[in-house]
């Protein structure tokens, strides 16, 4: 595809700040953009020294002429390595919470690294990043540090795209994102749904003192079967519209009892992507992630999406 016929697309948004994570990040936005056609953005904001240089030498009445040497160094990284879709390099001024979204508006993606500049190296998901997973306008896209990143082994499963999946609660926006980026990556889609037995009914009873206590029987192998049995019905109607959809996506279905984010997380160590929905604002109006792409994100081996509601490009 020409740099002509992406110039219209929907850009995929890199913020960077010249620290190896989003280096990383860049390098991964770019690799993206060139997969699906689409313009790539690396968006810098200005720290806040530069920034009040800038205003200072506006208030004389002289053009401020400050160079951007993090998003010149991201300039160099990008025309070293060589691209096939246009690049647009944006110096941007505000918050960095504020003026991603920002930039990030009408975006295919938005990409950051884990942590930037600035951030404890104990820190798994640096805050900005995970105040990003609940504002962006966009899927946002984290890429994980390489401490944490899997090495793909090119086996048939390296590089899939997991999904995590509860059939009456993930947004069609969420799975149709899924079954996209598995379709221009061309390989496997993993949609897991993961759920916890109940315990038995005998386990919901008090034992009258503490000696007498034994641990709760497991739930009968035949109880167990059937709530699978129901769980793999349910998630093939969920997804049976956009296996029609996307008819030539692979689709691997899992379902499991246990914990979906220990699942996830256990998966990613050989995916290429992971993707996760972002719940609706809650009731008193604050923005939540949900449990499951807060785990995710602070212990997935590859890149995960998480997409809010009513998203659906990749």
């Amino acid at each position: 595809m020409s740099e002509t016929s992406t110039a219209h697309e929907p850009p995929v948004v890199v913020g960077v700040d010249g620290s190896e994570h989003s280096l990383r990040a860049l390098e991964w936005a770019l690799g993206t953009a060139e997969d699906v056609g689409a313009p790539l953005v690396v968006a810098h904001v200005r720290s806040e020294a530069l920034q009040l240089g800038a205003a200072r030498i506006a208030s004389l009445g002289a053009t401020p002429e400050l160079p951007d040497t993090v998003a010149r160094a991201a300039r160099t990284v990008v025309e070293e390595r060589g691209h096939r879709v246009p690049v647009r390099y944006d110096s941007l001024d505000g918050a960095v919470t504020d003026a991603l979204p920002a930039a990030a508006r009408g975006a295919r993606l938005l990409v950051t690294g884990s942590r930037g500049h600035g951030g404890f190296s104990s820190l798994l998901l640096g805050s900005t990043s995970r105040t990003l997973a609940m504002t962006a306008p966009c899927p946002l896209v984290v890429v994980p540090h390489e401490a944490r990143a899997a090495s793909l082994g090119g086996g048939t499963e390296a590089g899939r795209v997991l999904l995590g999946l509860h059939p009456e609660e993930t947004a069609d926006g969420v799975v149709d994102f899924a079954f996209e980026a598995a379709h221009h990556r061309g390989v496997p889609l993993e949609a897991v749904t993961s759920f916890r037995l109940p315990p038995p009914q005998g386990a919901l009873l008090a034992a009258p003192s503490p000696a007498l206590q034994v641990p709760p029987p497991l739930p009968l192998a035949d109880d167990a079967k059937a709530l699978v049995s129901e769980a793999e019905r349910e998630q093939e109607e969920r997804l049976r519209p956009f296996v029609a959809r996307w008819p030539g996506v692979e689709l691997v279905p899992v379902v499991v009892p246990g914990d979906a984010a220990g699942r996830l997380v256990a998966g990613s160590q050989d995916a290429g992507l992971l993707v996760v929905g972002r719940h609706h604002r809650h009731h008193l109006g604050s923005l939540l992630i949900g449990s499951v792409a807060h785990a995710v994100l602070h212990h997935a081996h590859c890149p995960v999406a998480v997409v809010p509601p009513g998203e659906s490009r990749s």
